[in-house]
């Protein structure tokens, strides 16, 4: 019986020592296919990755990846709104992900843009890059516009004894609260064309309300935003109530551009055919400066590209109106275009018309 048993172990091993030595050579052979694989130079277009490859990727690196921090401004505010908009119609998955940052506003905006990790692109009011002149006197270097959202036009509202910007001098005018667009650019463009005047920085309500019943001195209400103002639209005032006209000149050129209102916009206020002159501090939507060889640069890049190719989708009726005047060759003074977003430009001609 132990005979049978040995005699079959060793049938059994020099089977598996045929079996061993049969495949012994494929083995080596597939070896041999891998070593000559890897010495192989990558095709010049590798294949997507599959799925299971994708699927490794660690989810912080995924969300990370094409993720754009947009800084946007007060939570009542247009510009928010615009920013929200704008990520809702660019949004591609993890190939483009925009997160809108509600702020302190767009004239600070620019402290976000410099110094808030995270943050690649912001809506800010053109003239105040000029609080950074002396700090950053390279700022415009630092900063680039992709955008020129959309224009606030300045109101200068008087009571009817104020004929001229002169008969302002010493008198009080309001410029809303602090943290507004009227507070900011109000009193610097006073500054520039040399009125000293009493600035006050209360809610314009109050002091429209003071200014119709001659109450408190109150001479002028300046407001710093997109016409037509609701509050000049709506509201009632007594005969010689008037917008003063601003002039463009010289010393303007940096950061605005020339604008006008008219009766189409306040028919309370302005008499059909006429028009008053004024000024107007562009919206815009801006980037750091980023190499051109860096990620962040790639990311904005891609935000550039989806925006503009899409922007017929935000100037449907589901989205805020100032999209529909937009024209994306408008320039910001002062600034110079995002690289990308000039490329942009260059390759579709005829595409920043169609917003025309």
């Amino acid at each position: 019986m132990k005979r049978h048993v040995g005699s079959r172990s060793l049938l059994l091993l020099a089977a598996l020592a045929a079996l061993l030595v049969a495949v012994q050579p494929s083995l080596v052979n597939a070896q041999a296919k891998d070593v000559h694989a890897q010495n192989v130079p990558p095709l010049r277009h590798n294949p997507p990755p599959k799925p299971q490859q994708a699927m490794s990727a660690k989810p912080a690196e995924v969300m990370n990846a094409w993720t754009v921090g947009l800084a946007g401004g007060l939570l009542e505010g247009a510009p928010i709104r615009l920013a929200a908009e704008m990520a809702r119609v660019v949004d591609d998955g993890d190939n483009l992900h925009v997160l809108p940052v509600v702020t302190r506003g767009p004239t600070e905006n620019v402290n976000s843009l410099l110094y808030l990790h995270g943050i690649d692109l912001a809506i800010i009011n053109s003239d105040s890059l000029d609080e950074y002149k002396r700090q950053i006197p390279d700022i415009q270097r630092k900063i680039t516009y992709v955008l020129n959202l959309f224009p606030s036009e300045l109101h200068i509202l008087v009571r009817p004894e104020i004929q001229s910007l002169g008969d302002l001098a010493g008198k009080k005018v309001n410029f809303n609260t602090q943290g507004t667009a009227a507070a900011y650019s109000g009193p610097l463009i006073f500054s520039r064309l040399g009125l000293d005047v009493e600035k006050t920085f209360v809610p314009h309500q109050v002091a429209l309300e003071q200014m119709r019943k001659g109450e408190g001195g109150m001479a002028a209400v300046v407001f710093v935003t997109s016409k037509p103002v609701d509050a000049f639209v709506r509201g009632r005032f007594e005969p010689g109530f008037k917008f003063l006209p601003v002039p463009y000149d010289r010393r303007l050129e940096d950061y605005y551009l020339p604008a006008t209102l008219d009766a189409a916009d306040y028919p309370n206020l302005i008499k059909q055919g006429e028009r008053v002159d004024t000024i107007a501090v562009p919206t815009a939507l801006v980037a750091f400066n980023w190499q051109a060889t860096s990620n962040r640069h790639d990311r904005v890049a891609r935000f550039v590209e989806h925006l503009f190719s899409r922007l017929d989708k935000l100037q449907g009726p589901a989205f805020d109106p100032k999209w529909r005047a937009i024209n994306l060759a408008a320039p910001v003074p002062g600034l110079a275009r995002f690289s990308a977003a000039q490329a942009w430009l260059d390759e579709h001609p005829h595409g920043s018309q169609a917003s025309q």
